[in-house]
């Protein structure tokens, strides 16, 4: 694992040289705020980082119900039974292993590996503009119908899950980069994820940090590149 720390953010990434897999630390003054639960043999070293910071784990936020952003989850939550877990209401039916698609939703497969194994329920289902400690929750879906991103309101990190990624150069997930294309295989609905980039971009964010690659400082350029790239691809 390699440990990356930016102001208040701080990135666990699993295999980072091969197939980036990475968590996050957000701290508050009071505790740890767990974005994201990785692969399960990541259990062992999340536990260990959060001991080495000397504050407990308070919640537990997943941007999403796939199962490399939660694998390690039900481990965490047995060593933390009070860390309230939140996921947004959407996702939350993923989570429970429920593909079918609402209604008022573009007919698209939802894609990657839904869990059907994890045991922990959420707590609290998110919405848009709910605050959690110090985070903004922004809905940023694409790569899955109900993916959210977390805004850190002191000092303008975002984590932003899979709605974009950095491995082999930052693109919006629906963006397909042949030296990493496994975001854009696992990506719901493309145009809804370009949309979702546009968004975060007009956010204004100091700090990128996603799902699969490295923290990017002052994005601005990252997302326009991104973003040009994404619309050539709907075109």
């Amino acid at each position: 694992m390699r440990l990356t720390n930016i102001e208040t953010v701080y990135q666990l990434s699993f295999m980072p040289r091969t197939f980036p897999v990475n968590c996050y630390f957000v701290e508050e003054e009071n505790g740890l705020i767990l974005i994201d639960a990785a692969l399960p043999f990541s259990a062992k070293e999340i536990l260990r980082t959060a001991k080495n910071l000397r504050k407990p784990i308070k919640y537990i936020l997943l941007t999403h119900a796939h199962y490399d952003h939660l694998g390690a989850l039900d481990a965490i939550k047995r060593a933390y039974p009070s860390a309230v877990v939140g996921i947004s209401a959407r996702d939350a039916r993923l989570l429970a292993g429920d593909k079918r698609l609402l209604a008022e939703e573009p007919n698209t497969p939802i894609r990657g590996s839904v869990p059907k194994s994890i045991k922990t329920q959420p707590d609290i289902l998110l919405h848009e503009g709910d605050r959690i400690g110090s985070l903004q929750v922004v809905f940023s879906p694409g790569h899955t119908p109900g993916s959210i991103s977390l805004l850190d309101v002191r000092n303008g990190s975002l984590i932003a899950g899979d709605a974009l990624y950095t491995k082999g150069g930052a693109a919006v997930c629906g963006t397909l980069k042949p030296l990493f294309p496994f975001p854009a295989l696992a990506t719901w609905n493309k145009r809804i994820a370009h949309e979702s980039a546009v968004k975060l971009k007009d956010l204004n964010p100091q700090l990128l940090a996603v799902g699969h690659g490295k923290m990017i400082r002052n994005p601005e350029q990252a997302f326009h590149k991104a973003i040009k790239e994404s619309k050539e691809s709907l075109e």
